[in-house]
């Protein structure tokens, strides 16, 4: 990030102006919705009443964030326009299979959470397993959002040693020294950790999802503005699209594929044609799009199954301009500015060389907004599963059999809906802490939050096998899906243990995902043949071939909501 300072100047007074009205605005829009809050359905999925349009515009905000911005741009400077395919690829036909044959499932079947979706496909030892790997996912990842989040935050808006007396210096770096981290900015960027998750914790803790929905809908529309500000004023500065391709191109023949959705096998890039086909179409966006909590949650909370369609139907249209937000500032900072090292500092530079005082400030809140909009969904989802696929799930009934085993209760242990309702804010707040402790472990270990992706891929593969062996397949059993699971969860790891002799490729993570789901589907496929067939009234409403509204499948529905 030191290349990226040097290129950033201070932010005007109008800039942090702005910033400050921002984070105002967003805390009070969504603390004004703890009104609505009464049951824990309130809570956790908005008491089933989003409509479309706030799902579709929120799915959008939270897949966003602002290393997306900086991340994607960089590697269109430093590889062209095939990373675009992971919004176009990766999001546009997922979002729409999983409006009309996944997402649908998950309604009907009144779930809070996909890992309690599976729990009622196949059974709980699924839904403990998935819910233990994507509550510590979502977890772990709120502190690298939160550290990312105030990396940036000192490249625009560094506090001077002396504020308070030095007193702030003293306190986080007392606190850094526990990490071995206390040195140089890195009190700095704990600060606005501190600041920024306080912020996404206070709207998360009083409005829950609504507030979460609510405030990812108006971050979206500071997202559009801003990207498309500094996209028009780049191509103006370059001279339109001619003036774009004639510039990249005449940087040599190392560029002249810049300009190609889809790369040759002998690529030297991560993205050939055949890892974005297997590894990217195939599995790591159904998988992300299907199976991903902290997405779909709030398709869980639509008021209607036209709804919650709906909404993954819009957020595909919606998703079509992000790529050109995303990956063009990339190109756009390489016809300029040519030579740099790192792509990573091509959106730094054209906020800092395009944007005039007061447009600075909100694009750099388009950043902020990316960045608070994913953490918050990801808080959010992370005390959903933690309370719902761990808590309730089996903490509350092996308390119970403790009691009535140990003559300390007769009756079956049966907390109160307030109950579960207020342990889901404890859970929230638990896991603001959790963040901001875990933040500066990001110091240690410099490759933590490429870790943390890899760990994501590690567990798509094996997911989506589940999701749609689950959906689509009615004779995948119980038995088939953890062993499936386990063999897949395991097969991914090894081959990531391994990859120097297994692929040809540095960073083959694609692949990995491709090979994962493969193994993971032949393994449930097997065992599922070799083991007795689930029984038709587990499956109703749950899988595509009992899927008709008939007086069967609605009566088997009642009956499973009022457990």
């Amino acid at each position: 990030m030191g290349k990226i300072r040097a290129e950033i100047m201070a932010l005007a007074r109008i800039d942090i102006i702005i910033i400050f009205i921002y984070l105002v605005g967003i805390l009070a829009l969504g603390t004004y919705y703890a009104r609505y809050v009464d049951s824990s359905e309130d809570f956790y999925i908005s008491g089933k009443m989003l409509p479309w349009w706030a799902i579709a515009m929120s799915l959008v905000a939270t897949d966003i964030s602002a290393l997306d911005f900086i991340a994607a741009s960089g590697q269109g400077y430093k590889w062209g326009i095939v990373i675009a395919n992971f919004d176009w690829i990766g999001c546009l036909p997922p979002m729409i299979l999983g409006a009309f044959f996944i997402v649908p499932f998950y309604w009907r079947a009144g779930v809070y959470t996909i890992p309690e979706y599976l729990g009622l496909r196949f059974n709980r030892w699924v839904q403990l397993v998935q819910g233990i790997l994507w509550g510590g996912f979502l977890a772990c990842i709120l502190g690298t959002l939160y550290w990312a989040t105030g990396l940036m935050l000192v490249e625009f808006i560094p506090i001077p040693d002396t504020f308070l007396g030095g007193a702030c210096k003293g306190m986080f770096n007392f606190g850094l020294n526990y990490y071995h981290c206390a040195v140089g900015g890195n009190w700095q960027i704990m600060a606005w950790v501190v600041l920024i998750a306080v912020v996404v914790g206070i709207y998360c803790y009083a409005g829950g999802l609504s507030a979460v929905v609510v405030t990812d809908v108006a971050q979206l529309v500071i997202m559009y503005i801003g990207g498309v500000a500094i996209i028009i004023l780049g191509m103006i500065k370059v001279g339109g699209m001619h003036g774009l391709t004639t510039k990249i191109y005449a940087l040599g023949p190392a560029y002249q594929n810049h300009f190609k959705l889809f790369l040759p096998a002998d690529s030297p890039s991560p993205y050939p044609w055949h890892a974005i086909l297997f590894g990217l179409a195939f599995v790591l966006a159904p998988a992300y799009w299907f199976g991903n909590q902290a997405i779909v949650q709030r398709n869980l909370g639509a008021k209607s199954e036209w709804d919650t369609k709906g909404g993954m139907l819009f957020g595909a249209f919606l998703h079509a301009l992000i790529p050109v937000l995303v990956t063009f500032p990339g190109l756009i900072a390489l016809a300029l500015y040519p030579g740099e090292k790192t792509g990573d500092v091509a959106f730094p530079r054209l906020i800092h060389k395009l944007l005039p005082p007061g447009m600075t400030g909100l694009v750099f809140a388009v950043l902020l907004a990316a960045l608070m909009s994913t953490a918050a969904s990801n808080l959010n989802s992370a005390a959903t599963i933690w309370m719902k696929d761990v808590y309730q799930k089996f903490a509350v009934p092996f308390a119970g059999w403790f009691l009535q085993t140990t003559g300390r209760r007769k009756e079956p242990l049966k907390p109160s809906d307030k109950h579960f309702l207020f342990f889901g804010r404890i859970l929230t707040a638990v896991f603001v802490l959790f963040g901001i402790f875990f933040a500066p472990i990001s110091t240690k270990y410099s490759g933590l939050y490429i870790a943390i992706q890899s760990f994501l891929t590690f567990i798509q593969g094996p997911n989506l096998a589940l999701i749609l062996l689950g959906i689509l397949w009615a004779r995948a059993t119980g038995t088939g899906g953890i062993v499936g699971l386990l063999v897949g969860l395991a097969s991914s790891i090894l081959m990531f243990v391994f990859k120097a002799h297994i692929f040809t490729r540095e960073e083959p993570f694609l692949f990995i995902a491709w090979w994962s789901f493969f193994i993971s589907a032949v393994t449930i496929i097997i065992v599922s043949l070799l083991t007795k067939p689930e029984p038709k009234e587990k499956l109703l409403g749950l899988v595509w071939k009992y899927a008709d509204k008939d007086a069967e499948l609605q009566k088997a529905l009642s009956e499973r909501a009022e457990k």
